[in-house]
């Protein structure tokens, strides 16, 4: 009776039951995976907030199918900016802009994701996605019928492109490869030199670059370039509000497109016929948008104050003992614990569970190749973050 695409295992895994019993089981959880902002203590403007939403220009309907223009044009303000902070590390220069004819609206970036991969792919076309990285992309292209092919991403004194695994994974169906910029959770950015060498890979290959920039703002090492300036290959490019503004229950979200324009105008007309197809975007969150934009200042300054605080309280911790290290983390919110490999990470996060109260995320969530890693969250509150660390690292030295 059901397709083929929801044939998942649905049967929850080790990990996951444990920690529900720990939670029927009523016991202290020292929660070290924060992933939802409004859950973590941050300082919201709440009467403009909820003075956004409640514009009477919310009851008319107007369908827009890339959206309606004040909302694009703020998106394309928030371009605007980044244009003017990064434009000593954005590879098109000061001048960049991204007009708001090349934006579209989306109420999430897994739909944005589903129009790129509808607008690129045929079925059973291939994707190149990098390991590790965020587990949502296996279930977005089952559903779009498209396979993902995985490329490396390797550690040396910092994360790098394995171009070679990109070349090795090459098929004459690959029609994209999509970027997470910074990676979730390894935090870390595509170099420039990387992203010329993609550039001229996609241009040799005809393929597109799909890039993820949600944390983009969260750079712990200064200004990083958007890929949405990038004209060199057609290149998609997604965020919203959700990390941006610390409002994921907002439900906006955008692709801008950039590249040749012999390839970039067939390609937004055609995404606007697939957005005028579902007409999904509220017309409430829309008129909101300047508003829900504007957050992100007071936003982004609490949480990098956070994710600074914890990250020295977690190198002061490391520092006093032998067995446990992180890895070099460039911007996002995660920071990656190595561990020793005595067992799987699962196995390792369901005792340090059980045995210190304590909820870390396996590194396997995030298909590392390798067992010994642990991905923890640094906008954790911050009494919060510094007791688990201590538990985990207490736990680590008793194995």
């Amino acid at each position: 009776m059901f397709s083929r695409r929801t044939s998942w295992n649905l049967t929850p895994n080790a990990f996951t039951r444990a920690l529900e019993a720990h939670r029927r089981g009523g016991g202290q959880l020292l929660d070290l995976t924060a992933s939802n902002p409004t859950q973590t203590g941050l300082q919201y403007d709440t009467k403009a907030i909820l003075e956004a939403l409640a514009r009477p220009d919310g009851l008319r309907y107007h369908p827009e199918p890339k959206g309606l223009p004040a909302a694009r044009e703020a998106v394309a303000g928030y371009y605007r900016d980044l244009a003017e902070t990064y434009a000593a590390s954005g590879p098109a220069g000061p001048d960049a802009q991204v007009p708001a004819d090349s934006i579209l609206l989306t109420v999430s970036t897994s739909e944005a994701y589903s129009f790129v991969f509808r607008l690129l792919c045929n079925p059973d076309d291939e994707i190149l996605v990098p390991t590790p990285s965020y587990p949502l992309f296996e279930f977005l292209a089952g559903l779009q019928d498209v396979k993902l092919t995985p490329y490396s991403l390797f550690y040396d004194h910092g994360w790098h492109i394995d171009f070679h695994s990109v070349e090795k994974a090459l098929t004459p169906r690959t029609r994209a490869i999509i970027l997470v910029h910074p990676n979730n959770p390894t935090g870390s950015y595509v170099s420039r030199p990387e992203a010329e060498q993609l550039n001229e890979l996609c241009r040799q290959r005809d393929l597109a670059l799909v890039v993820d920039e949600v944390f983009l703002d969260y750079s712990l090492r200064g200004p990083q370039f958007s890929f949405a300036f990038n004209r060199a290959a057609l290149t998609f490019t997604l965020s919203g509000i959700s990390k941006i503004s610390g409002l994921p229950q907002m439900k906006l979200a955008w692709l801008a497109a950039s590249g040749p324009e012999a390839l970039l105008v067939p390609a937004m007309s055609r995404l606007e016929m697939i957005a005028d197809t579902y007409l999904s975007m509220s017309a409430p969150i829309q008129h909101a948008a300047p508003v829900l934009l504007a957050q992100r200042h007071g936003v982004r300054q609490q949480l990098m104050a956070r994710v600074g605080v914890n990250l020295v309280e977690l190198d002061r911790q490391l520092a006093a003992q032998a067995l446990g290290s992180r890895l070099e983390v460039e911007g996002g919110w995660y920071a990656v614990l190595r561990a020793p490999a005595t067992r799987s990470d699962e196995d390792l996060a369901i005792a340090l569970l059980h045995q210190r109260n304590v909820l870390v995320q396996p590194g396997y969530f995030y298909d590392f190749h390798a067992d010994g890693y642990l991905v923890i969250s640094l906008i954790t509150p911050e009494a919060e973050f510094a007791e688990g660390v201590r538990r985990a690292l207490e736990f680590l030295k008793d194995l």
